[in-house]
């Protein structure tokens, strides 16, 4: 592997999506982009991320042409993290990624490509073999299943994955070095001494939060499931005390809001309880916080 990173543009973190398994307008699925270099690294494919790509690339990142999506890093096989997996497959394919998807993510990551693939055989073979001009590289994928460790290095990035707490799912988190930024994503996860480990003095840490006050109107059944799967806004505040990230940024904000009902305060009371977030983290956490929105730029 190369030891030296490139120095020639400096690093830029894109927030492609900030949502949860809620189907909210507002918010696409999980998806983060780090952009260094020419390139961008992916990690995880939640529903739309393709086409928020496309919009940061009309905004002016050109590293996000849905052409040059083409190494992505997953950090659990939950649906909401991974539903836009043949979007990003196929989709770059057809508007002319010539040469395959790298993606590394955990065991079960080999059988879910392959099942996509069997799926879409019969768009493949369209595709290749009727009047449409696509090269036959685009639609390949080369999967790395990982373990913890240095999983990928090239001249602009070091990637390291790290186990991290999320039910019966191997999960990771993951850590990138760039030439002048470090940068750790949580992924979905319970509090863990892990993740301080390695966001210690970070640049930049990425972390999905619940919140403290809104877990308690939750039902027996789904205050169980968040307390013991999830990372609530006091223990993100924990975890950034004792990790100092020069910046905190919360993605993967669950609310405990219905945002699907008809009330027609839903979005002030969606406005506020964000605002609830950020300021039971700082309750406990001194340094800088936001509490992120899909294509915000860092």
């Amino acid at each position: 592997m190369n030891e030296k990173l490139h120095h020639a543009k400096k690093t830029q973190v894109v927030l492609l999506g900030t949502g949860t398994p809620n189907a909210d307008p507002d918010r696409s699925g999980p998806a983060v982009a780090i952009v260094v270099g020419d390139n961008s690294y992916l990690v995880d494919f939640g529903p739309g991320i393709v086409r928020r790509a496309a919009q940061a690339y009309r905004d002016g990142i050109v590293e996000l042409k849905p052409k040059n999506l083409k190494r992505a890093f997953l950090t659990h096989l939950h649906s909401d993290h991974s539903v836009g997996y043949p979007d990003l497959i196929f989709t770059p394919w057809v508007l002319d990624r010539d040469e395959p998807l790298k993606v590394f993510g955990p065991k079960g990551l080999r059988s879910m490509t392959d099942h996509i693939l069997a799926a879409y055989q019969q768009d493949i073979d369209e595709r290749l073999n009727g009047l449409e001009p696509a090269n036959n590289r685009g639609c390949e994928v080369e999967v790395n299943e990982i373990t913890p460790g240095i999983i990928y290095q090239d001249e602009n990035v070091k990637v390291k994955a790290f186990p991290v707490k999320h039910g019966s799912f191997e999960a990771y988190g993951y850590k990138f070095y760039t030439s002048d930024k470090t940068i750790v994503i949580s992924g979905d996860t319970a509090p863990t001494e892990t993740i301080i480990d390695y966001a210690r003095d970070c640049d930049i840490l990425i972390h999905e939060v619940y919140s403290s006050a809104g877990v308690k109107e939750r039902s027996k059944e789904w205050k169980k499931y968040h307390t013991n799967v999830h990372t609530s806004s006091y223990e993100l505040g924990e975890i950034a005390s004792k990790a100092k990230p020069k910046l905190l940024v919360l993605y993967h904000q669950l609310f405990m809001l219905d945002i699907h009902s008809d009330d027609i305060d839903l979005v002030s009371k969606v406005a506020q309880r964000e605002y609830e977030i950020v300021e039971e983290v700082k309750e406990i956490f001194d340094g800088e916080v936001i509490s992120g929105k899909d294509l915000d730029v860092y």
